[in-house]
């Protein structure tokens, strides 16, 4: 079975053509194929398939095999792949995900695709969005307890959720115990992605990942979307921002007019190989 691997700032994923072939058990096989010792390596595992509603449709399984509602990082990737392997000669394109269909805009130099921009849509504040058991509209500084310390937190959907925590320094706390303490929390009967954000301008913010289902990521490009809506909401930074990730920057932006949330940034290949099946 052939394979792609891809990267969008740091964050991995392997690619299957569902055109060509769709794997069986596809959990076990994100697991299998994403452990770093005996697989090939990644954050997770992306199948592209045809879609009824858009003109290609992306599922995505985590490394520990559950499947998740959508990455920005991965429907670059997508984009990217698709030009290049002659699937279509669109610059714009609508994909298919279980948060809806997002719009991917590609900037293309020479044949090769040199940048990706998605309109992420909305972000969704209400708590049933995410879900997150907390009353209220919206879920702003609220405080969180979780291994002896006091976190207030802003609570994002991008399609999946996203808990922001806004810190002086990102390397006081050891973000696996913490980040996974949050992930799996009572509140977060889905679980939650975790967010650690340093504003360091305006228009610059800095940010670690704790990814759910994954781990801390290099990048996680829904969790930059939201991490500059909270940025916003708590009154830190422009609606236009660049997020400084440890793989690389993100071109963030919330407009105002259509309330979409717009993320540009690179996506790479990095290999291609052959999975024995």
């Amino acid at each position: 079975m052939k394979f792609t691997k891809m990267q969008g700032v740091g964050n991995d994923y392997i690619y299957i053509n569902g055109f060509e072939t769709i794997p069986p058990h596809l959990a076990s096989l994100a697991v299998k194929m994403s452990d770093r010792h005996f697989g090939v390596g990644s954050d997770g595992l992306v199948i592209i398939l045809p879609s009824e509603m858009a003109d290609f449709r992306m599922r995505m399984f985590n490394a520990d095999g559950t499947e998740a509602e959508m990455c920005g990082n991965a429907a670059r990737c997508v984009g990217k792949y698709l030009y290049e392997h002659g699937m279509t000669d669109k610059t714009e394109l609508t994909l298919e995900t279980l948060a809806g269909v997002k719009r991917i805009f590609l900037a293309v130099t020479d044949g090769k695709v040199t940048s990706v921009k998605v309109d992420m849509g909305e972000p969704q504040l209400s708590p049933n969005a995410l879900p997150v058991v907390l009353p209220g509209h919206c879920v702003v500084s609220q405080p969180i307890e979780v291994c002896g310390h006091c976190f207030s937190m802003t609570c994002v959907s991008m399609g999946n959720p996203h808990a922001v925590i806004f810190l002086d320094d990102l390397q006081v706390y050891d973000l696996h115990t913490i980040g996974h303490a949050i992930e799996t929390h009572r509140l977060f009967p889905n679980r939650t992605n975790v967010e650690f954000v340093k504003v360091l301008a305006p228009d610059m913010l800095q940010m670690r990942v704790w990814e759910r289902g994954a781990g801390e990521t290099l990048a996680c490009g829904t969790g930059a979307c939201a991490s500059l809506v909270a940025a916003v909401l708590n009154n830190r930074s422009r609606r236009a921002a660049t997020l400084r990730l440890a793989g690389g920057d993100l071109q963030i932006e919330w407009d105002e007019t259509s309330n979409h949330v717009f993320m540009t940034g690179d996506a790479v290949t990095v290999f291609e190989g052959v999975w024995p099946e």
